[in-house]
């Protein structure tokens, strides 16, 4: 009983056979050169209460270099009190097809050794992309965490107080460019590189715009090449491209593990074969089934099949899942780590066909 408790704290999720669906071109892939961008700045919050940087020696420098800019010269040797300024980061993410004035959330971060940037003003910053130029102008109030309550039953716990968010907090300045009004051609890529994905969505294209022959062909496993009509028809032809159906391929056979958690989680795809595996005081025996006619282990047999014989031993017909096979283990008071050096096992000889990975 103190076993079954104990490996309660096992979460074994496994996806079970399932018959595939079809899904839009949209949640496969995406069009080459429409993305988002990422913008950072450097400022000042101003309006702590005295939460601000104590001993930043690059905060003054940015008070001082402000004054400047606004006209006030400091005499030499002038000692500020910094304790309701910070120096932060800010960071932003700039969507696609983003237009002047249009306003986007930025994050604030505390660089320097503020306490708190609760109660704070984001002066302007300006927020530069990865080419140097200013995109966005950023300015506002920030939105801190407040006080969290009892955690688990302990003592009352604060949020992270020197991270903040402004929502809407920037005004786009500059328009990136795209590509997708250019060109005879999109180029589609698929989220997942496989040629059978690429194949059926290069079909379902081609069926769906007949009345222009081969509008589609596919570069390679991840690539899609679509002809495109020119001008503002472009948008209605991506609005029904991106709609389309599509059923795309059986993933791979995986089973992923995490060594810390002793979390597993597989696909249907992954199968057993023939094996023997001694660990410790348990022995796991994958043997042919010898009534073919029995519908129960050609589905995967449930684990109250998988009875264990004397002395840990299990014997697994080789039609039962390895969902049962690790089920079985937990039966027998197989740890997290018991289960992983026997996942590992049948992963080098050869009886388990999936791409073990390990977290």
């Amino acid at each position: 009983m103190k076993h079954c408790y104990k490996m309660l704290s096992l979460l074994l999720l496994v996806l079970m056979p399932m018959a595939a669906s079809a899904e839009r071109i949209k949640d496969l892939a995406s069009m080459l050169g429409v993305r988002d961008n990422q913008l950072l700045g450097y400022g000042l919050v101003v309006g702590l209460d005295g939460t601000g940087d104590q001993t930043s020696p690059f905060t003054l420098k940015s008070t001082l270099s402000m004054l400047s800019q606004l006209g006030m010269t400091l005499p030499p040797g002038t000692n500020l009190e910094m304790k309701n300024l910070a120096a932060v980061l800010v960071t932003a993410t700039l969507p696609a097809f983003a237009r002047p004035g249009q306003t986007i959330d930025i994050t604030i971060s505390s660089v320097g050794n503020a306490r708190s940037l609760r109660g704070g003003t984001l002066i302007m910053t300006p927020l530069k992309g990865a080419d140097g130029q200013v995109y966005a102008m950023a300015q506002g109030n920030m939105l801190v965490g407040e006080a969290g309550g009892a955690v688990g039953g302990g003592k009352s716990q604060a949020n992270h107080l020197i991270v903040g968010r402004i929502p809407s907090g920037a005004t786009v300045e500059r328009a990136v460019p795209t590509a997708m009004g250019q060109g005879d051609f999109v180029l589609l890529t698929l989220n997942t590189a496989d040629f059978t994905t690429a194949t059926r969505m290069t079909d379902a294209i081609n069926k769906e715009f007949a009345a222009t022959p081969h509008i589609a062909a596919a570069l390679d496993g991840r690539a899609i090449r679509v002809h495109a009509p020119h001008g503002p028809a472009r948008v209605a032809f991506m609005s029904r491209l991106e709609n389309l159906q599509v059923e795309p391929a059986s993933a791979s056979a995986r089973v992923i593990i995490n060594a810390r958690t002793g979390s597993i989680v597989m696909n249907q795809e992954v199968t057993l074969e023939m094996c023997s595996v001694s660990h410790g005081n348990m022995t796991v025996v994958v043997k042919a089934e010898a009534n073919p006619d029995n519908a129960a282990a050609e589905n995967g047999a449930a684990v109250n099949e998988i009875a264990p014989a004397p002395g840990n031993l299990l014997l697994i017909p080789r039609a039962v899942s390895l969902n049962a096979v690790i089920r079985a283990l937990n039966a027998i008071g197989a740890t997290p780590k018991d289960l992983l050096a026997i996942l590992q096992a049948m992963k080098s000889s050869g009886a388990l066909h999936a791409e073990l990975e390990i977290i």
